[in-house]
């Protein structure tokens, strides 16, 4: 290293052997022809060669400067792999790639961020909404091989949380209870009646093996009827959501999930008598034994905001 010359002084020089140009080297660099031509005269001192021939308003190569530009060029793109590569790492060490079933990511987890970021200042969350978190029996087949491929640090997964080769976390549990307008809610005379209004029904929840919808619901309160429910499905808990805001029908919800909804009054428990399912939410990762820092710190804030109500 003590045999090379200034870097400044090589750069200025690379750029103005490509462009053959001191003028638009400095128009590339941002800064004055004079500096350029200040850096190659110093350079030049510096190796005891020419490497331009000066003409009016152009210059041209010396043999010396063609003989090392082809190896110069080179240097300087590895150079600059080099700093991307170490670019790449710190951005990686700050980034988390999260994935959570569409509802709990919009509803409960992005309300939260801010205190995530306030605990890390230069963590990046990347946060994607997928049904592909929905697991719909027992015993899955989803590996931690799966996450890595995708390149998912840490997913919150809604299922049975018996993996193969993961550490699942339990979240929080899947507890619904029927919640609409309060409009609705006035309306509503006893829990008969119920089965009677338009039943909002999220389709992600009906896959389940072990099903909790409405027919389970009304079984726990033994309401006994043959007449068939009036459901109104959904593809995905958002759409069924936005359903029962617009007071379409009854909504059979996690009270947990739907937090602000009930605050503001836009929504209210309609019949306070939640039905516990078989499954819940539950918080794994890439790899638990060697997973990165920001993730392991992104999984135990998850964990400690579940036991938080507050937003």
């Amino acid at each position: 290293m003590s045999r090379l010359p200034p870097m400044i002084a090589l750069s200025y020089f690379e750029v103005a052997s490509r462009t053959k140009s001191f003028a638009k080297a400095a128009q590339e660099l941002n800064v004055t022809p004079a500096a350029i031509s200040h850096q190659i005269k110093a350079l030049e001192a510096y190796l005891g060669v020419e490497l331009f021939v000066r003409h009016h308003r152009r210059v041209s190569l010396t043999p010396a400067a063609r003989a090392a530009l082809p190896e110069l060029h080179e240097g300087f793109k590895v150079l600059e792999q080099a700093v991307d590569n170490i670019r790449l790492f710190s951005e990686e060490r700050s980034v988390v790639t999260v994935c959570a079933e569409p509802l709990l990511a919009t509803k409960w987890i992005v309300p939260r961020l801010h205190r995530f970021y306030a605990r890390c200042p230069e963590a990046e969350v990347r946060l994607q909404a997928s049904l592909h978190t929905v697991d719909k029996c027992r015993n899955s087949e989803f590996e931690g091989s799966q996450l890595k491929r995708a390149g998912i640090d840490v997913s919150v997964r809604l299922g049975y949380g018996d993996y193969k080769d993961l550490d699942p976390q339990r979240l929080m549990n899947l507890d619904l209870v029927p919640v609409c307008t309060p409009d609705l809610a006035a309306s509503l005379e006893s829990v008969e009646s119920l089965r009677q209004q338009p039943l909002l029904w999220d389709s992600t929840l009906s896959q389940f093996k072990d099903s909790c919808g409405w027919h389970e619901w009304f079984l726990q309160q033994e309401v006994q009827n043959t007449a068939p429910l009036r459901e109104l499905r959904f593809g995905n808990g958002l759409l069924t959501l936005e359903a029962a805001l617009s007071g379409q029908g009854f909504l059979l919800a996690s009270t947990e999930l739907l937090h602000a909804e009930l605050a503001s009054g836009k929504l209210q428990v309609a019949i306070d008598r939640p039905m516990h399912c078989a499954q819940a939410y539950y918080v794994v990762s890439a790899g638990v034994n060697n997973e990165r820092e920001i993730a392991r710190q992104f999984r135990e804030w998850l964990l400690h905001e579940a036991g938080s109500s507050a937003l």
